[in-house]
């Protein structure tokens, strides 16, 4: 069920929900979902996609400001490959030399869960700074 597993969000709103994934390439590897069940891409409705890649946009920008990263690697699977059948985007810190190559991606552990909340917190914070910046 939905929202029945414990996460670490780093971005809610009506649009879209951005949350740790429990197994990241590294950490502050996030998951971009819309909150209502869609499976894929092309089943978004067209009205939802602008919003919802402007929370895609949002977070590749908190995710790489948050983690000190170089940038951000952005990716969605649709069906092939999609663990869980729910749209969504990975949103997955890159820094030359992280030693991500091709598709075989070696997967890492938090080093617990107070490692995951200090860095789903960083990565909200930035997220609201971008939403909200100083006047």
């Amino acid at each position: 069920m939905a929202g029945s597993e414990p996460a670490h969000e780093v971005h809610r709103d009506g649009v879209a929900v951005g949350f740790l994934d429990i197994r990241p390439l590294f950490a502050g590897h996030v998951l971009v979902v819309p909150p209502d069940h869609v499976e894929t891409l092309p089943d978004l409705p067209v009205a939802d996609v602008g919003p919802f890649f402007e929370r895609v946009q949002l977070l590749a920008a908190a995710v790489r400001d948050a983690t000190g990263a170089q940038g951000t690697f952005v990716a969605m699977n649709n069906r092939v490959s999609q663990s869980v059948p729910h749209l969504h985007a990975h949103v997955v810190p890159r820094t030359k030399g992280d030693g991500l190559r091709g598709f075989f991606w070696p997967r890492t552990r938090y080093d617990d869960d107070a490692h995951a909340a200090e860095v789903a917190q960083r990565i909200g914070r930035a997220a609201e700074e971008r939403l909200s910046p100083p006047a």
